[in-house]
């Protein structure tokens, strides 16, 4: 690459872009109002020395938000390029400008995402936001996820065994030929030449048991010949090769010398599991009553009342990876850029002590989002030997019961996802003789009362939290975190938020980060066009409702 300055707008491509967009375009108000918002330099580091000069990057990038603007696949885009004024203008290109073709944009992608060049794209286009004046400092902003289904077709189980032997068998064909034709099981030819979803599995249960320990049998026979002495070692670097092997490891196991299917709660867990051999990043998540195959996406957007709502952080996950667990994520990409919010709305998963308490200690910022409900009856804030009839002296250590009984333990533990927590114990002495013990422990045979807490902070900032809750003024404040399903809304219309275009977590990343930048710019243009925004749709059943 060869970086140059972009440079002004040909004279002729102003003159005929004015002409024949004589009320303009969201590629020429773009060009026109935030400047060139990349340049050659930015992507510098994407290219060899030396070499064929390519195309600008700068323009590519553009480009690419341009085509998530508009929803246009990489033929289109290229198309767009060679034949539309107004992406001409934006572009800053001669008329007769033949642009390239469409498997640079491609090209270009993998370029980006070896160097997470997605960021860097939202990047500029919120810094030309922020000079501006677009982008309140210390403002507000509110965050939601929602599902991203993966590229690749949703299989059940036994779908998934017999399509990943499939193509382990197609793999060793094309690298091994003569090889596998002398070890082949005959019947390999009938049941795997063609895809798993072609196949008419029987329905009966205990026949598709079987379908299922013949698949079962078939793969662990084709791993024993690949990791034989005298096969070839190539075999053994094969990718499909390393999945079968996985995917058998998951779902069989060996009983009495035979292949043997994994009962549910002897396979991994979610985050680990395999769900298709084509994308191997690809998860099962759950969110209400939707569960779904690929990844998860969490939006963060700006919210004040003055300017328009630009989404500054969009971060994608596996789907197995839950909405507790990304409020410090979403913050430090927010820190990155200098965007934090001084107030931070968020749904029901995101709000736990552990998150606020660190967004108020490592970035000034107040989490505002319901925190879930205790749902243990002896625990509960409101019972009669709930945890808040309890008196705690963190200073020395000791809870004191309602009855006036001291604990006797105070031990810093785990919980299971890895928190740090506080197990305090009464002794068994002074419970057992309570009369009511049976109110204050929740066991058919209670000993003793034990009590898990949080570290201090946590804990305070949690009674804290959950006291303001209850307030009508913290529930009406709240409603102003609804409005980031609109913006989910409208990428998933405009942008295909939720379906993957592409295969592996980097490239949807990639997308998402395009999807952010394009929401941006239509954002900013209607903001540029004085565009109201859409009313919240009401049916006309709920219009009549009459006020609480």
């Amino acid at each position: 690459m060869r970086p140059a300055g972009l440079g002004e707008i040909p004279a002729e491509t102003v003159r005929v872009a004015r002409a024949a967009f004589p009320k303009g375009s969201l590629a020429i108000r773009v060009r026109d109002e935030l400047g060139l918002l990349f340049g050659d330099g930015q992507f510098a580091g994407l290219f060899p020395v030396r070499g064929k000069p390519a195309w600008s990057p700068g323009r590519l990038a553009l480009v690419l938000v341009l085509q998530f603007v508009e929803g246009l696949t990489d033929r289109q885009a290229a198309q767009a390029v060679r034949a539309r004024i107004d992406w001409k203008y934006a572009l800053g290109l001669e008329l007769a400008d033949a642009g390239f073709d469409y498997s640079v944009l491609s090209e270009f992608r993998d370029r980006l995402i070896k160097a997470d060049g997605g960021r860097e794209i939202l990047d500029a286009v919120l810094a030309a936001a922020r000079r501006r004046d677009l982008i309140v400092v210390r403002g507000r902003a509110r965050t939601d996820s929602t599902h991203v289904l993966s590229a690749v077709r949703e299989v059940n189980q036994l779908e998934l065994v017999a399509e990943t032997l499939r193509s382990a068998l197609n793999a060793v064909a094309r690298a091994e030929p003569d090889w596998l034709n002398g070890r082949a099981r005959p019947e390999w030819f009938k049941h795997y030449a063609t895809r798993a979803e072609d196949s008419r599995f029987p329905k009966d249960r205990s026949r598709r048991d079987q379908t299922y320990r013949r698949i079962g049998d078939d793969g662990m026979h084709l791993l024993k010949m690949i990791w034989a002495v005298d096969a070839p070692p190539s075999l053994r670097r094969l990718p499909q090769a390393e999945v079968l092997r996985q995917v058998w490891v998951q779902h069989f196991h060996m009983v009495d010398g035979e292949v043997a299917r994994r009962g549910p709660k002897d396979r991994p867990p979610g985050v680990m599991r395999l769900v298709t051999c084509y994308d191997l990043e690809a998860r099962t998540g759950g969110k209400g009553d939707i569960n779904w195959d690929g990844y998860k996406v969490h939006v963060t957007e700006t919210c004040d009342p003055d300017t328009p709502h630009l989404v500054t952080s969009v971060l994608t996950t596996l789907a197995s990876v839950s909405d507790a667990r990304m409020a410090a994520p979403v913050h430090d990409e927010l820190a990155r850029r200098d965007l934090l919010p001084g107030e931070h709305w968020v749904d029901a998963g995101y709000a736990n002590g552990g998150a606020l308490t660190a967004a108020r200690r490592d970035h000034q910022v107040d989490l505002h989002g319901p925190l879930k409900a205790v749902t243990v009856p002896h625990a509960r804030g409101d019972a009669a030997f709930g945890q808040n009839a309890f008196t705690i002296d963190w200073d020395n250590q000791l809870v004191t019961c309602p009855n006036g009984v001291v604990s006797t333990q105070w031990a810093q533990r785990r919980s299971e996802e890895g928190l740090a927590t506080i197990r305090v114990r009464f002794s068994p002495a002074d419970c057992g003789t309570c009369p009511q013990l049976t109110k204050c422990v929740n066991s058919p045979r209670p000993r003793r009362r034990e009590i898990n807490l949080r570290p201090r902070d946590e804990y305070e900032e949690l009674q804290q939290a959950r006291k303001l809750q209850t307030t009508a003024a913290w529930k009406d404040r709240y409603n102003i975190r609804a409005g980031v399903e609109g913006t989910i809304s409208q990428a998933v219309h405009a942008c295909g938020l939720r379906r993957s275009r592409y295969r592996g977590l980097a490239k949807t990343s990639l997308q998402h980060q395009l999807t952010g930048a394009a929401v941006n710019l239509i954002r900013i243009d209607a903001w540029l066009t004085n565009t109201p925004r859409a009313r919240t749709r009401i049916s006309p059943l709920t219009a009549l409702r009459p006020a609480a």
